[in-house]
C-alpha cells in the first residue's frame, strides 16, 4: 500500500465538516477527521453510537457528517451497521444497488468495551463487511467521566475516586485489540498524534472484505484534565513509555508499526494529566511499580510476539 502524503489530501472537501460543538483538544474530533480524509473517494455509511461524537456533531438542525449517517444507541452501533451492511448486500444481489459502499461504526470505550461488546463481537463473528472504530478516551467521558474496562488502573474518575479507600480504578484495562483478533479479523491499536500509521490502519481496514476493528486512544481534556493545546502530545507520551504501542494482527499474525527510539517512563505519560496527579506522591510509588512492571511486561510480550523480541 503506498504511503500516505499530505498534498494527496489538502484541499479535498472532507467528508467531516468544522463547525462542531466538540471540545477544544478533543483527541475523537481530530481522530475523526483523519479517518473521513483516508476514506477519500469511497462512498461511506456511517453509524455512531450516542455520546459526545452524536451530541457534538448532529445538534438539529445542524450537522457536520457530509456522508449518510446513522445516530445509534450507546450499545448499537455494531449492530446497527451490521443491519445496514446487511441490507445492502441483499439489495446488490437483487440488482438493487450497483456500487461498491463500505460502512464505518464509530463508539467510545464504554460503548464498546463494556456496553456494546456483545453486539460488535456477535457483528465480527457474522462476518459482516464493515470497519469499527473504537473513539477510545479511557471513561465514559461524556455522561461525567466513570470508570469503564478501558480505564487504566490507578486512573481518577467519579466511579473510582482516589483517596484513604481507593487510589483510584483498582483494576488492569481490557486488551481489546487481542480479544478482537480472536475472533480471526483485522485487529489494529493506533493514536492520532501517528496520523500516517493510523491512515494507513484504515485504508487497509476498508479494502479488506469482512470486519475489521481500529482501537484508537484519543486525549480527553476534560476526562483526563490535561491541557487542550497539548493533547497530541499527552497521547503520545503514552505511544513512547509503551503503554499504547501501535500494532495490528492480521491472520492472527502481530506486527509492531512503531517502536519509539526512547522508551520513556509511564511517569512521564501521568505527570500531564491531572487525573494521574495523586500517583505521583511517595505514598503510590509501590503502585506505580506495579503499573510500570505490567506495562514492561506487555511491551515485552508484544515484541515477541512481532518476533521483534
Amino acid at each position: 500500500m503506498a504511503p500516505i502524503r499530505l498534498k494527496d489530501i489538502a484541499g479535498k472537501t472532507e467528508k467531516f465538516a468544522r463547525g462542531h460543538r466538540l471540545c477544544p483538544g478533543c483527541g475523537a474530533a481530530i481522530t475523526v477527521r483523519q479517518v473521513m480524509l483516508a476514506v477519500g473517494d469511497r462512498p461511506v455509511v456511517v453509524a455512531t453510537a450516542t455520546g459526545c461524537m452524536e451530541i457534538g456533531t448532529s445538534l438539529f438542525p445542524h450537522t457536520s457528517w457530509r456522508v449518510p449517517w446513522i445516530h445509534t444507541n450507546f450499545p448499537n452501533a455494531a449492530s446497527t451497521i451490521s443491519g445496514v451492511e446487511a441490507m445492502y448486500r441483499a439489495k446488490r444481489k437483487k440488482g438493487e444497488v450497483s456500487k461498491k459502499i463500505k460502512f464505518i461504526a464509530f463508539g467510545g470505550d464504554g460503548g464498546t468495551y463494556d456496553i456494546g461488546f456483545q453486539a460488535l463481537s456477535g457483528a465480527a463473528e457474522r462476518g459482516h463487511d464493515f470497519v469499527y472504530i473504537c473513539l477510545n478516551n479511557e471513561g465514559y467521558m461524556n455522561t461525567g467521566g466513570q470508570r469503564s474496562s478501558a480505564t487504566p488502573m490507578g486512573a481518577d474518575t467519579t466511579t473510582s475516586p482516589s483517596g484513604k479507600v481507593l487510589p483510584g480504578k483498582i483494576q488492569w484495562r481490557k486488551d481489546m485489540v487481542r480479544v478482537m483478533a480472536e475472533h480471526g479479523i483485522y485487529a489494529a491499536q493506533a493514536c492520532p498524534s501517528k496520523w500516517m500509521d493510523l491512515m494507513r490502519k484504515v485504508e487497509k481496514a476498508l479494502e479488506i472484505d469482512g470486519p475489521a476493528y481500529i482501537d484508537v486512544l484519543i486525549p480527553c481534556p476534560t476526562g483526563w484534565k490535561d491541557d487542550p493545546s497539548q493533547s497530541l502530545v499527552t497521547v503520545q507520551k503514552a505511544v513512547d513509555s509503551c503503554y499504547w504501542p501501535l500494532y495490528e494482527i492480521e491472520g492472527y499474525k502481530i506486527k509492531l508499526n512503531y517502536k519509539p527510539k526512547e522508551k520513556i517512563p509511564i511517569t512521564e505519560w501521568f505527570r500531564s494529566q491531572g487525573r494521574f496527579q495523586h500517583l505521583l506522591k511517595p505514598e503510590y510509588k509501590d503502585l506505580v511499580a506495579k503499573i510500570q512492571a505490567e506495562v514492561d511486561r506487555r511491551w515485552e510480550r508484544l515484541l515477541k510476539d512481532a518476533g521483534e523480541a
